[in-house]
């Protein structure tokens, strides 16, 4: 499985200055991954076909796919690339947004207001377990708008805080609204540049961050590495690979 992994190239999308992508980022590398990053806010353009690479990731970032703004109307409508090409797709929170709104699902902020910004407690759905049986109990999450599942995609993961829909499957396409990606070194950053975040109704308060890391994050990297090793193996177009 190694030798499968060497040599692959993967599409990095990411949208601020000082965004990275993490403990993805980490895994990928250790494993002999290319990272072909861009920054479509900043003018890069984003390729034309996949044949290139193995897969894209979308990562989160500052703003809404609702808003009018161009850069994220090209992110939302190149998702036909890997849509159409059947590679391998992995959005995070906003990236996952995108991938909901392409495919015509609604995007939108919690009714009431509330946004989930620390570690909520979700669960899989019967099509999540059956793909993969380590899910994490509780995910780190920074968000405040979330997504119906799209026509055709299969739910993978129930948020039993206050966004219900958390992950969901398209082919080989993947949208996770959780935040997998973040490193202890991120989480200090996100908390002290974003600290206006925090007073967000719904927030989890600053301590409880660094607290439940320690406890919950054991099991969201045993799940992320499992998660990585089958996507980096994925064959485009079935439905019947597992993860487990």
């Amino acid at each position: 499985m190694a030798a499968a992994r060497r040599g692959k190239r993967v599409l990095i999308v990411l949208h601020q200055a000082t965004s990275t992508p993490g403990r993805i980022g980490h895994w990928l590398r250790q494993r002999g991954v290319e990272l072909d990053i861009r920054y479509p806010v900043f003018g890069d353009e984003l390729p034309a076909s996949l044949e290139a690479h193995h897969g894209a990731i979308i990562f989160g970032g500052p703003g809404s796919v609702n808003d009018n703004c161009a850069h994220f109307r090209k992110e939302i409508d190149w998702l036909s690339v890997p849509l159409r090409e059947n590679k391998p797709y992995i959005g995070i929170c906003l990236g996952a947004q995108m991938l909901a709104k392409h495919l015509g699902a609604r995007v939108g902020p919690h009714p009431d207001g509330y946004c989930e910004v620390g570690y909520y407690p979700v669960r899989p759905t019967s099509l999540g377990a059956a793909l993969c049986d380590c899910w994490p109990e509780y995910v780190y999450q920074w968000h405040r708008e979330g997504f119906d599942i799209p026509a055709g995609a299969q739910k993978l993961l129930e948020g039993l805080g206050y966004f219900p829909n958390q992950a969901f499957r398209f082919g080989a396409a993947f949208g996770f609204q959780f935040h997998p990606e973040v490193t202890t070194a991120m989480l200090h950053r996100w908390t002290v540049k974003s600290a206006e975040s925090l007073s967000w109704p719904g927030a989890r308060p600053l301590s409880t961050h660094f607290e439940d890391r320690l406890v919950h994050d054991p099991a969201v990297s045993c799940w992320l590495d499992r998660f990585l090793d089958f996507w980096l193996t994925l064959q485009p177009g079935r439905q019947d690979q597992v993860a487990a």
